[in-house]
């Protein structure tokens, strides 16, 4: 549970004003907790969000989901580069899918930190990666603790940076790169620069370059589907491997992008955090020396 004891600043106020001001949780948490007996407590009793406190009371409640998610769990290890009582941070391995997939015996990000949680955590993914995406990724315990970092996401807190190898090398050592993404017409899966599309914007700064091949970091400012190998190739230097907007290669299995590195602050006492992932092996075969 968590608590507070309510001060002269809230007095009159509703449990669910409360709620919203010192904890952050959203109208989509309050409904979840209206239908939960016992999860919300004042003074030790079980209480409507539509009551008024006073100053001295004690405001309680439970800010787990309640139940399990009908996730099948599928035991598969997963390097763990945080985790507490709140939210795990994973190192993802390529080719390891987050959702379950049509396949029930094929494991996947969700299945393996449902065998992974005790109790009743469950997996609520804050920032998805491709199936072939690799590096970290931030995964909530709680549909409560997810909502608190999506708030991060759109003031800016919550800052994702990756790590690429291009096909190519752009024009120059650091390049914006504005340009509005929609569906290609026809497909329900592929994305395109499209002048209709919604607003997106990635940086992109070379690290290391050789034999017209590029390591680059590239940081997203906006979040739409495959927004990195979509602007990488509408700047003319697609991602290695990336079958689907660059051409495929006989040396790797997959578009060679790492989330490299995560910052945001503690959805509960607001430390600011930062972690990182090292380059991954395939990574290597190209710059064997480099150190990100």
């Amino acid at each position: 549970m968590r608590s507070m004891t309510v001060t002269s600043a809230y007095d009159g106020r509703s449990v669910a004003s409360v709620l919203k001001a010192c904890f952050g949780v959203s109208e989509t948490y309050l409904k979840r907790l209206k239908t939960r007996p016992g999860s919300l407590l004042l003074n030790g009793e079980p209480v409507y969000v539509v009551a008024c406190v006073k100053p001295g009371d004690l405001l309680a409640f439970d800010p787990s989901d309640g139940e399990r998610m009908p996730i099948r769990p599928i035991s598969r290890p997963l390097p763990v580069v945080f985790e507490d009582e709140w939210f795990i941070v994973i190192n993802k391995p390529s080719g390891f899918g987050v959702h379950p997939s049509r396949d029930p015996d094929e494991p996947t990000v969700e299945n393996a930190l449902a065998a992974h949680f005790s109790g009743f955590d469950n997996p609520h993914p804050v920032s998805r990666l491709d199936k072939g995406t690799s590096g970290l990724m931030l995964v909530a315990k709680s549909g409560y603790v997810h909502a608190l970092f999506k708030a991060q996401q759109t003031d800016g807190r919550y800052q994702k940076r990756y790590l690429a190898i291009l096909n190519g090398v752009p024009e120059r050592s650091h390049v914006t790169i504005e340009a509005p993404i929609g569906p290609l017409h026809g497909s329900t899966y592929q994305r395109t620069v499209r002048t209709d599309g919604a607003y997106a914007k990635s940086e992109c700064t070379v690290l290391a370059s050789h034999d017209g091949l590029s390591l680059c970091e590239l940081i997203p400012h906006t979040g739409r589907t495959h927004q990195l190998r979509v602007h990488m190739a509408y700047a003319g230097v697609p991602l290695l491997g990336d079958w689907l907007y660059g051409q495929r290669s006989s040396e790797v299995d997959r578009p060679l992008l790492h989330a490299s590195r995560l910052a945001f602050d503690h959805p509960i006492d607001g430390t600011r955090m930062s972690l990182s992932a090292p380059l991954p092996d395939d990574f290597r075969l190209y710059f064997p020396s480099e150190q990100y």
